[in-house]
């Protein structure tokens, strides 16, 4: 389906034609993305993200730091809950869908004993559970087609819920 107007805010022309491009040349689907990270003193650091500005880490008073912004875990779920929202609005306005709105409300549940040194075994999330809100006039058959579709192709919810090879180097 071919949208003609700009649906959900979402310029659809340029998600087009990036898809036509990798259609055309399957090498360009081969992305890389980075991040520089410094350290900032006690528990906070900054993220440089290609020309953004920083953005800054902490951890809560009862982890040791001054709650001067979101920490690493907080961080993961937002990327979750963003990756999921341009999954919806991307899948949407390709089908059609005209969102009023989209919310996404993320909780994980992690168990300090590893990352406090306290026992040995899995430091990160047991779980990570994502509720989406959606308001739209479209019929709740295309809603759930969205649903499906985008949980099967968000980059960020396949990261997390897949065992991924992950290296750190000390350089």
């Amino acid at each position: 389906m071919t949208v003609e107007t700009r649906l959900n805010d979402v310029n659809i022309e340029a998600v087009g034609a990036l898809v036509a491009a990798i259609g055309q040349d399957r090498a360009k689907a081969k992305t890389t993305w980075s991040a520089h990270v410094r350290w900032q003193g006690g528990f906070q650091s900054t993220a440089r993200i290609r020309a953004f500005p920083e953005t800054h880490s902490d951890e809560p008073p009862a982890l040791g730091g001054t709650d001067t912004a979101p920490n690493p875990v907080e961080q993961l779920l937002a990327a979750l809950g963003n990756c999921l929202a341009v999954g919806y609005a991307a899948n949407a306005t390709v089908a059609g869908i005209p969102l009023t709105s989209l919310s996404i409300d993320l909780r994980g549940d992690i168990d300090l004993h590893v990352f406090l040194g306290l026992a040995e075994g899995h430091a990160g999330f047991d779980s990570i559970t994502a509720k989406v809100h959606i308001t739209s006039p479209a019929p709740a058959a295309d809603l759930e087609a969205l649903h499906h579709k985008v949980t099967a192709s968000s980059p960020v919810g396949h990261t997390l819920g897949a065992a991924i090879p992950v290296t750190v180097e000390l350089a």
